[in-house]
């Protein structure tokens, strides 16, 4: 006979908060909790990457203001695929809609020299100085060191487990994306 599914929350779960935890979807308490747990790691580690990027380089960023998860996200979008970005372009591929927090990570970017803007038209485009392009490689080149040979014993090295996490992920995202538009209307 198989076995049903409790409708009580199992006290064993790894969760954030107890009281949100649904009877028809406990597990999904522990995706949230995996998710906090992993997004400040993973905020974690970007800061202390590009700091040590940023001190082998040598550079002063902001008059030695630290960049923080937001400037580094930023830095690396505007950075990719080596073209000029719009404001509206790198929110969105964050994910971001406040565009303020973003226009002052890129200001900050821009004051450090890492990031310039042009005009056209009336949009401004941004695109990565040469010391912000060295910077993204040293950064790259300390994640290599430290973060990338962790990841082979996690498949064996075929990159198809954590493929599907990011499949996973990038669903999780929509329906959380989905749920906010919908908690708007209630």
């Amino acid at each position: 006979m198989a076995q049903e599914k409790s409708k009580t929350p199992d006290a064993k779960r790894i969760v954030s908060s107890s009281h949100l935890v649904s009877e028809n979807a406990a597990e999904l308490s522990e995706v949230e909790y995996g998710l906090i747990v992993a997004w400040n790691a993973f905020g974690k580690w970007m800061v202390k990457a590009m700091a040590t990027a940023v001190a082998e380089a040598g550079i002063s960023v902001s008059g030695g203001t630290d960049l923080n998860v937001l400037d580094i996200l930023c830095l690396h979008s505007v950075n990719h695929r080596a073209r000029p970005k719009k404001l509206a372009d790198i929110c969105f591929k964050l994910n971001v809609d406040d565009s303020h927090t973003v226009n002052y990570a890129l200001k900050k970017l821009i004051k450090a020299g890492l990031v310039s803007s042009e005009k056209h038209g009336k949009e401004v485009l941004y695109a990565t100085t040469d010391m912000g392009i060295e910077l993204c490689l040293r950064y790259r080149a300390v994640r290599e060191a430290c973060l990338v040979d962790g990841f082979m014993p996690f498949d064996g090295g075929s990159g198809a487990e954590l493929g599907e996490v990011a499949r996973q992920l990038r669903l999780l995202s929509g329906l959380y994306d989905q749920a906010a538009r919908s908690a708007t209307n209630l």
